[in-house]
């Protein structure tokens, strides 16, 4: 009899803390932080554009490299020049946002009204879905302090060499003597990421006068191994092409490294162009300002292997 007394408390032990697990686990299953928890929950959300998917698009989603959504105002930051130090990390206000019903709706102050449904995909990862359109937009979150701004500057180098009117060779060192020595300002346009433009002109002239002598097409491509490594081409109309590795010393300067040569050139850029600023925060009389309508598209880049350096 005590032994079966005994069972039956064990029995009797074991459904309650079964069934109090039960409970609390699915209430933790069940808990559902808000819309406005999530998207509040980083400082900035860094809009992947190369993954997007669907037909459609909304053009302050896909111009931005940041966005931020905190107490009802919206940041973003367009340009990845001085990202991370305008509007102390999270951008440029540009509008409103408000959670209702499972939904992100914004007010833009140029493109409007759109709503979003939003999908937590991890703890620091959403994504964004506008049914009129039929765009899904993929966001990664993160704090001012960690966020990975190498990795922002080398997925998006094309739109980085856009952000200035000019790049100014500053200085040459080692290899020997090529065609390229001369070339003494490169632009790259900010109507495609595929065109490029060259010039001889002395060092000092005004970017606004440099007479643009060569025009050609330009291809970045992936390097097997290197995250923070690219090669690019530069095909110029007369059939040349010179190849360098391509690296990033700041927001302001980069290196070419001529592979044939073994040149290493440095160029600074000139004549930044901040894309949606209002004239009141623009601080330096040699910023330009464009509102026009430059937008990020996915980059599928080809990928090339290291070559080994003479």
């Amino acid at each position: 009899m005590r032994t079966l007394k005994l069972l039956f408390v064990i029995v009797s032990t074991s459904l309650f803390f079964n069934a109090c697990t039960s409970f609390y686990q699915d209430s933790f299953d069940n808990f559902q932080p808000s819309i406005e928890e999530v998207v509040s929950n980083y400082d900035v959300w860094y809009v992947d554009i190369h993954r997007t998917t669907g037909n459609g698009d909304i053009p302050f989603v896909s111009r931005a490299f940041t966005l931020s959504f905190l107490n009802g105002v919206m940041y973003a930051n367009n340009n990845i020049v001085n990202i991370g130090r305008t509007g102390n990390g999270l951008g440029i206000r540009v509008g409103n946002y408000n959670t209702y019903n499972g939904f992100l709706e914004t007010v833009h102050t140029i493109d409007g009204f759109n709503d979003f449904e939003v999908l937590v995909r991890s703890n620091n990862e959403i994504q964004l879905y506008n049914r009129r359109q039929n765009v899904t937009y993929f966001l990664v979150g993160y704090l001012i302090n960690n966020f990975d701004y190498d990795k922002l500057f080398y997925e998006n180098i094309e739109y980085f060499l856009q952000e200035y009117k000019a790049w100014e060779k500053i200085n040459t060192t080692g290899g020997t003597p090529n065609a390229f020595d001369t070339e003494n300002y490169l632009q790259f346009t900010p109507e495609n990421i595929t065109t490029f433009y060259s010039s001889h002109d002395s060092f000092g002239t005004n970017i606004d006068n440099v007479s643009w002598d060569f025009e050609g097409r330009y291809q970045v491509f992936d390097v097997v191994g290197f995250q923070n490594l690219k090669i690019l081409t530069l095909n110029y109309g007369g059939g040349d092409i010179e190849e360098f590795e391509l690296t990033i010393a700041n927001d302001s300067n980069i290196r070419l490294f001529h592979i044939d040569s073994n040149t290493r050139y440095d160029f600074k850029g000139r004549g930044f162009t901040q894309y949606l600023k209002s004239e009141k925060s623009v601080k330096a009389a040699s910023e330009t300002v464009r509102n026009d309508d430059r937008k990020r598209t996915k980059v599928n880049r080809e990928i090339k292997e290291r070559r080994f350096l003479k």
